[in-house]
């Protein structure tokens, strides 16, 4: 089954180049199905790209999707169009008073890591977000820094600021092979990780959440946090091929202007040489995480969605 996109979406013909089955509206609405509705809460600054990365993985499942983009409602995007984000994004504040409930919901990343998360300015806004996703959502999924809000703000888990920025591409271990989330995983798998922050292990464990895949070198990347139907990844399994390159590229022609060192990702160029095309390493890994959740979220979710958020919504129990 395809994801259901609107057409003049970039989105679209980008996933159906590709071969990604995507679906419009009209077509949509002629099939006697339940689509699994999956929001994007897009908080990075590059949307339309962000957009694509995610819609690509959730539309490689064997379900209808139905994707959903939302932004926070009083922020301004600088690196959007705003006919774009008018066309295709719905602000927060109106999803909320829709009553509207979701399957599930993706948080990103944003680039404020540095800034206390009370500093951020849509904080307060965000908090809101993550008391609604317990009433209002199935399964959450926070990602890089999203994910560091999340499980800061149910758990009190600290995020830590880094004397350099982790920016590669990592080996990390499988230490939930039992896990639904990681059916088919490796043993170890690389991962591109691209942050000046840490959420340290003993803090999570003391937290009482399982860490489901570990670096030695950056520490944990993936931790399920079963009260609150909710995952967090800290790196991005969702990056395409080029996009450590693009934030290398970027941070080289910012360093004209402020005259800081920058580090060429590790372990991404082949050989160490930035002339050379980088090897996607995490592709299928990307597609077995986000499916995986999309499968687990299609095993529990109730069939009626003015159940979701209710207590015991798993249908398996």
């Amino acid at each position: 089954m395809p994801i259901k996109l609107p057409q003049d979406l970039p989105a679209y013909s980008v996933l159906s180049h590709e071969g990604v089955m995507v679906m419009p509206e009209e077509t949509a609405s002629k099939q006697d199905i339940r689509p699994i509705k999956i929001g994007l809460l897009n908080l990075m600054p590059k949307k339309i790209q962000t957009e694509n990365q995610f819609a690509r993985l959730i539309g490689a499942t064997p379900l209808q999707i139905e994707f959903s983009l939302i932004r926070m409602t009083d922020h301004e995007a600088r690196n959007t169009a705003a006919d774009h984000l008018e066309a295709f994004y719905r602000p927060f504040s109106d999803v909320q008073a829709s009553g509207e409930k979701f399957d599930g919901l993706i948080i990103t990343g944003a680039p404020i890591e540095h800034l206390p998360f009370e500093e951020v300015t849509y904080w307060e806004e965000l908090t809101r977000v993550f008391d609604w996703t317990q009433t209002h959502v199935h399964s959450t999924f926070g990602v890089c820094w999203g994910g560091m809000a999340m499980i800061n703000y149910f758990h009190g888990v600290k995020k830590h600021i880094l004397n350099e920025k982790l920016f590669g591409c990592y080996r990390h271990a499988n230490l939930a092979q039992q896990s639904p989330y990681l059916r088919g995983f490796s043993d170890d798998l690389v991962m591109p990780v691209s942050r000046w922050t840490e959420m340290r292990r003993d803090e999570i464990e003391t937290a009482g959440l399982p860490i489901l895949l570990n670096s030695d070198e950056v520490g944990p990347a993936l931790v399920e946090d079963p009260a609150h139907r909710a995952l967090y990844v800290f790196n991005h399994l969702e990056y395409d091929s080029g996009t450590l390159n693009e934030e290398y590229q970027r941070d080289l022609k910012s360093n004209q202007i402020e005259g800081a060192e920058i580090q060429m990702p590790v372990n991404y160029f082949p050989g160490n040489d930035p002339t050379r095309k980088p090897q996607n390493r995490w592709r299928s890994h990307a597609h077995l995480l986000y499916g995986n959740w999309v499968s687990e979220i299609y095993l529990t979710t109730p069939y009626d969605m003015a159940q979701i958020g209710q207590a015991s919504t798993d249908l398996r129990k």
